[in-house]
């Protein structure tokens, strides 16, 4: 008998490019993004980003795993209470800041210009807007990653491959590799919480990095293409009914 499709994990990613939060349980609200994901994005250089007319900005604008990879030398934690952005550095507290304090996002904004003067275009500035969320789309998404599909990638590329690369919200197991295309434009059941696939995901140099040790060691997006004629892995979904979503959940398409 099939064993039916699960959350196998949840994350979010307060800050834009810096650690993955793991998640338990999450509410969703009809066309929003998991709560605090890409809340806070660090500003490398202006970016022309008005918080007071929010908009999708690329994210080459932004400090990046896709062009700087020492980002993913660092572990931090968003608290949500606090607004308080906590960076460690080599097992070692580095700072930490109220992301809505001027105080707060001095800290962090001082600490990466020490961190990574060469890689800057300007200086470093925390930006936040109003129910804004950082995605790489401009639409308000869930990411979503099969890890079947990441499975086949791992066997493509002859070496492990952390699904954590993808940065993904929702990690899926119980599905065949590839599945979630087929899935185009229907509708996921979780509980009485629906989401409907809109979009692949096309993958980045990003994917190319280790997400614990910021090497870049494979070609995630040159893989793809060789071993599958494209190079995506995963999908965006849009919550068109909200509600609870939680590890362990089934998933049902239709």
């Amino acid at each position: 008998m099939t064993k039916p499709a699960k959350i196998d994990a949840i994350y979010r990613y307060p800050v834009k490019g810096l650690s993955p939060q793991p998640m338990d349980r999450v509410t969703l609200a009809p066309g929003a993004t998991l709560p605090a994901d890409r809340l806070y994005a660090i500003e490398n250089g202006p970016s022309g980003y008005d918080p007071a007319a929010p908009k999708f900005i690329p994210k080459q604008r932004f400090l990046v795993l896709m062009r700087n990879e020492r980002l993913a030398t660092l572990r931090t934690h968003y608290d949500e209470a606090s607004h308080t952005l906590v960076i460690n550095q080599e097992g070692r507290e580095a700072t930490r800041g109220d992301l809505r304090t001027s105080e707060g996002r001095v800290a962090i904004e001082t600490f990466f210009e020490k961190f990574m003067p060469d890689e800057l275009g300007g200086p470093p500035k925390v930006l936040f807007g109003d129910q804004h969320s950082f995605s790489d789309v401009g639409a308000k998404v869930v990411s979503i990653i099969n890890l079947a599909s990441v499975a086949a990638v791992e066997t493509a590329a002859g070496a492990p491959v952390d699904p954590l690369r993808f940065r993904a919200n929702v990690y899926v197991s119980g599905w065949p590799a590839w599945h979630e295309f087929d899935l185009m434009d229907q509708m996921l059941t979780i509980g009485g919480t629906k989401l409907k696939i809109v979009k692949r995901t096309v993958r980045c140099a990003a994917t190319n990095l280790d997400p614990v040790t910021g090497i870049r060691d494979l070609t995630i997006p040159k893989t793809l293409q060789q071993n599958f004629q494209h190079a995506d892995c995963g999908v965006y979904a849009e919550v068109v009914t909200g509600g609870d979503i939680a590890t362990g959940d089934t998933i049902t398409a239709n």
